[in-house]
């Protein structure tokens, strides 16, 4: 495997003055002085110049079922090498993993060609860049793709969606399914919240939809975004912008980070699944145990496609890609 590390310039940037320059890739649009790095911590400044200053450096690497990310209708019952970068280019005041994606931790170095070798080693049919932030992780995201498809892999995204529109379509063509997490369809949540906006997500989601299989996941925080009317304009919006066959997750909140309002309520997702349910075909609830919402069923005749308890999943309803019960083509990728 390749260890020496890649001096690699960053695709997205440009000069300003007094040597700054700033970095075109998110909405953060960040002017960052000689010797600094972006707010990912994944992009640096050397000398006039902009470099992928964290590129190959992995600050996790493991192999995970697919349903993990989650991803429940591309090759379900899959176990995948998953890898990320040390951070991120949002602030979420409740994030899950601000162990990797808010502090500076150890990471170890895999060039892209590495990557995709020890996928193959490990009978990986895919590689998932997943964990922190991983589109801010552009360049290498791009070169382990193009490392993974040499070998017949696919490759996964499991992402925020905050990136300006050029990268985003760019990174699409690179990419066969990902997951982007939509937080609320609040401006003023985003901002607050994350420290982002809503709309670029929101216009990376439309992208990935037209260029490949794309899930959504939506986290419910009490009292900020899972209320009857907040989960009524997500669903609307899913379904006038991305359609009703578009896999949805109602994720669980768990106080972390600076949040320390108690977890959702579990019949606050129940609710959100039954009003979600009448427009869209496929709705899920995460981050959460012993209530169902994650099998999958055909949305014609209500046969069971998927079998699915913890991250383990068992196709039992298709054939031929078709429901093997009522004959209706199925959206789930095998």
């Amino acid at each position: 495997m390749n260890l020496n590390r890649q001096e690699v310039e960053a695709s997205y940037w440009h000069a300003v003055s007094d040597g700054r320059v700033e970095c075109d890739l998110c909405p953060q649009r960040c002017v960052i002085c000689d010797g600094d790095r972006g707010e990912c911590n994944l992009r640096e400044n050397r000398g006039g110049s902009l470099y992928a200053a964290a590129y190959g450096e992995l600050v996790s690497t493991a192999i995970d079922p697919i349903e993990k990310k989650p991803i429940y209708h591309f090759h379900p019952g899959d176990y995948v090498l998953s890898t990320g970068p040390n951070g991120c280019n949002l602030r979420c005041r409740g994030c899950q993993n601000f162990q990797i994606s808010q502090d500076k931790t150890a990471t170890h170095y895999l060039s892209a060609e590495a990557l995709a070798q020890l996928a193959a080693a490990h009978d990986s049919p895919g590689i998932a860049y997943t964990y922190t932030e991983p589109l801010v992780w552009w360049e290498y995201v791009r070169d382990s793709c193009l490392a993974a498809r040499d070998r017949g892999l696919y490759n996964v995204a499991v992402t925020n969606g905050f990136l300006e529109e050029e990268p985003a379509r760019e990174i699409a063509a690179y990419l066969d399914a990902a997951n982007v997490d939509i937080k609320s369809l609040s401006d003023e949540f985003y901002r607050d919240y994350c420290g982002g906006r809503l709309e670029p997500v929101l216009r990376t989601a439309a992208i990935f939809k037209e260029h490949l299989h794309l899930e959504i996941t939506h986290l419910l925080v009490p009292d900020l975004n899972d209320g009857e009317d907040e989960v009524a304009a997500f669903v609307k919006w899913v379904l006038e912008n991305l359609g009703r066959d578009t896999p949805v997750h109602f994720s669980r909140y768990f106080p972390h980070f600076k949040m320390d309002a108690p977890p959702t309520p579990t019949h606050h997702l129940l609710r959100a699944k039954e009003i979600a349910d009448r427009d869209l075909y496929y709705v899920y609830l995460g981050n959460v145990a012993g209530i169902g919402g994650t099998d999958t069923s055909c949305p014609q005749c209500g046969n069971l496609l998927v079998n699915r308890r913890g991250y383990s999943a068992e196709v039992v309803g298709l054939k031929d890609g078709k429901c093997n019960n009522c004959g209706r083509p199925s959206e789930i990728v095998l």
